[in-house]
């Protein structure tokens, strides 16, 4: 397989937000990941094995510092903006570290979460650490994008419970939680807005034990031991 100059450029662009944005495609790279787009219902438009284009050239393509055997390109679908209530949904308040929000996405995938909200200044989608740390979830989380105060009052409005993590809130594990709501974690440094925090309802803390001196939790932690917590009840 050769490709042409003017593919060279345009995936290599794809490093960047605004080319992916324009272009409306992303990359994934990896054996497994490039199985999991395929079986998806996202529409790759191009595989491309190290076999086959040189090793080079993949490096020459590849967004990490060792290239992978296989890299795809795959068409992005349109931003999923319907938003509904029903069952444990996440949402996300300016979540910015990469690694982060894909090992969110996967968790989400792991505790059945309905859907994930995220607002539009978190980190991108399908940014390429995002998309590797999500270890395929990204193919099949329900992900919208959305602004976070605005679903705290749809979940308000539909009679179900708005919970945050705060290092001043209730203890989580003598906390009554419910089967369904909202679970909303902020941001890295920052925590949830003002503005998200008046909406929750009900605030919730992990504790810390024996005299830990650790200031918090990194929020995707954070995030799989409460969503643990609400599937444990």
């Amino acid at each position: 397989m050769s490709l042409s100059n003017a593919e060279i450029k345009q995936i290599r662009s794809l490093r960047e937000k605004k080319f992916r944005d324009s272009l409306g495609l992303f990359v994934v790279e990896g054996e497994k990941m490039v199985e999991e787009a395929l079986a998806s219902s996202f529409e790759v438009l191009k595989v491309l094995r190290q076999e086959d284009i040189g090793k080079e050239l993949m490096d020459k393509l590849s967004s990490f510092s060792s290239s992978s055997p296989v890299m795809a390109v795959v068409k992005r679908p349109a931003v999923q903006c319907e938003a509904s209530t029903g069952g444990l949904c996440l949402a996300l308040d300016s979540v910015r570290d990469p690694g982060n929000m894909g090992t969110i996405i996967r968790l989400a995938e792991w505790f059945g979460v309905e859907t994930l909200f995220y607002s539009p200044d978190s980190v991108e989608l399908f940014n390429p650490k995002v998309i590797q740390s999500s270890m395929g979830s990204i193919f099949r989380v329900k992900a919208v994008c959305a602004d976070i105060p605005s679903i705290c009052r749809m979940f308000h409005n539909a009679g179900q419970n708005v919970y945050g993590t705060f290092l001043d809130g209730d203890n989580i594990y003598s906390t009554e939680l419910s089967k369904e709501g909202l679970v909303v974690m902020g941001n890295e440094s920052r925590g949830i807005s003002r503005e998200t925090a008046a909406l929750v309802d009900s605030r919730i803390l992990i504790p810390s034990y024996g005299n830990s001196k650790a200031e918090s939790l990194n929020v995707a932690v954070a995030t799989a031991v409460t969503l643990a917590e609400f599937k444990r009840r």
